[in-house]
């Protein structure tokens, strides 16, 4: 039987993954508590003793300014961690599926960034993201690593939209970035796209492969915050925010920058999954009536 070992069960990914996998196999869901990324060391004991045929790492260190201050243990969740877990699926022939980010590409672009682009991470998050990968391609391991952007979920610890609907809820004017340009995509249609490719790549022996997704559209930050009230308003949230300003990056200073333009190019994985990402909007809204449930 197929054995699934999913890392960061709780995670906004994790805990759609954690629904969408569940008749894949025998699915071992672990959490921080039980699998510390934090401390690599103790992945190989763990890997040898479930012995699973496919891992999915669904766990990172995604504070991105908090990174900027400490990036030893970002390194360590984001780049040992994963080669530690490309090492071990190597030696016992098992397939590795591991999330990462449109933040290692500086954003310098214009037009949607293709898997084979050249990087060059802005922040210590997009640095440490890419050696990650990096130290994935150097292992023998047949890999998936897939890239996404912007990510919020109905599940998990606080993202861009439930921050938005708490700040609406309390303030009546709010200021949003409008010169940072990507696509937000939600951690359901992530995970749904995982469950694709496992099924796409079943049988296959060897496969190394990077891919690209998000939800499709292109959107400011700014523009994503208004439509979330627009929507969030139809469907009876209670909210005070009455006028947004869009500002620019420079007037809203962060420890770590970040891509003015980091659009992903779904083009690839569409042709390999046969369907193009559900647009941005119709996420967006799925999952605001999924939070009011």
């Amino acid at each position: 039987m197929n054995k699934l070992l999913l890392i960061g069960k709780n995670g906004q990914v994790g805990t759609e993954l954690k629904q969408i996998l569940a008749n894949y196999g025998d699915l071992i869901s672990l959490d921080r508590s039980q699998i510390d990324l934090a401390k690599p060391e103790l992945i190989p004991q763990i890997i040898k003793q479930i012995k699973p045929n496919m891992v999915i790492n669904a766990a990172a260190y995604t504070a991105v300014d908090q990174a900027e201050s400490q990036p030893e243990l970002a390194y360590q969740i984001n780049a040992i961690a994963p080669q530690i877990l490309a090492e071990e699926c190597a030696k016992i022939g098992a397939n590795l599926i591991h999330i990462s980010t449109d933040y290692v590409f500086d954003g310098y672009k214009n037009t949607p960034y293709l898997e084979e682009d050249i990087t060059n991470p802005l922040s210590v998050y997009g640095q440490t993201k890419l050696a990650g990968e990096e130290a994935i391609k150097k292992t023998n391991v047949n890999y998936i690593i897939l890239r996404t952007a912007w990510v919020y979920g109905t599940y998990g610890k606080g993202n861009f939209v439930k921050t938005m609907l708490r700040l609406g809820a309390q303030r009546e004017l709010l200021k949003v970035v409008i010169d940072q340009v990507g696509c937000p995509t939600y951690a359901y249609d992530i995970a749904k796209a995982i469950a694709d490719l496992i099924d796409t790549f079943k049988g296959e022996k060897k496969f190394q492969e990077t891919y690209h997704f998000t939800n499709s559209g292109v959107i400011s930050w700014y523009d994503f915050a208004v439509t979330i009230f627009e929507e969030a308003h139809k469907l009876g949230y209670g909210l005070k925010v009455k006028e947004i300003i869009p500002i620019t990056t420079s007037e809203y200073p962060t420890p770590a920058m970040r891509p003015a333009y980091s659009v992903l190019s779904n083009k690839k994985i569409s042709n390999k999954l046969g369907y193009y990402p559900p647009y941005w909007r119709n996420s967006l809204c799925k999952m605001l009536q999924t939070l009011k449930l």
